[in-house]
């Protein structure tokens, strides 16, 4: 059946799609790509616009908020104009992939339980010794006794 899709025929005809044998192509319009020095700004501003992701997602890493989403939106955004990004990106999503896998397999589901269960056995129990020593009495406020 025919949809009008060249790509669909194409894909059909080598055996499906491999994007690591397709040449990076720039996202950027045909005006931009046209004039050297716009294109060269254009992917100036991909750069700093993606590195501004990036860090905004370094920074929500120890504050609230989705830093790992964030990096990846950033890595995404410079895959769009630079070939390396996106083979970065491709190795990021692969390695999340396998940890996820990983995660998965029963042992260390248990290991990963046991361990945060002696996590918080010694937290509660360093809390215990505290109220025991010194009451619901914030640390500032702890007077030699």
């Amino acid at each position: 059946m025919n949809t009008g899709s060249d790509r669909e025929t194409n894909e059909s005809a080598q055996g499906g799609t491999d994007s690591a044998a397709e040449p990076h192509v720039s996202k950027a319009p045909a005006f931009v790509k046209a004039n050297r020095s716009l294109h060269l700004s254009w992917q100036v501003g991909v750069f700093v616009v993606g590195l501004a992701v990036i860090a905004a997602g370094v920074a929500m890493l120890v504050l609230p908020g989705p830093g790992w989403v964030a990096i990846f939106a950033g890595l995404f955004i410079w895959g769009t104009e630079f070939a390396w990004a996106q083979v970065v990106l491709r190795w990021t999503k692969r390695k999340v992939a396998e940890a996820a896998q990983k995660a998965m397999d029963p042992r260390v589901r248990r290991r990963n339980l046991i361990l945060t269960g002696v996590g918080l056995a010694v937290a509660a129990a360093l809390i215990g010794f505290y109220l025991w020593k010194y009451g619901f009495m914030l640390p500032w406020n702890i007077k030699d006794q």
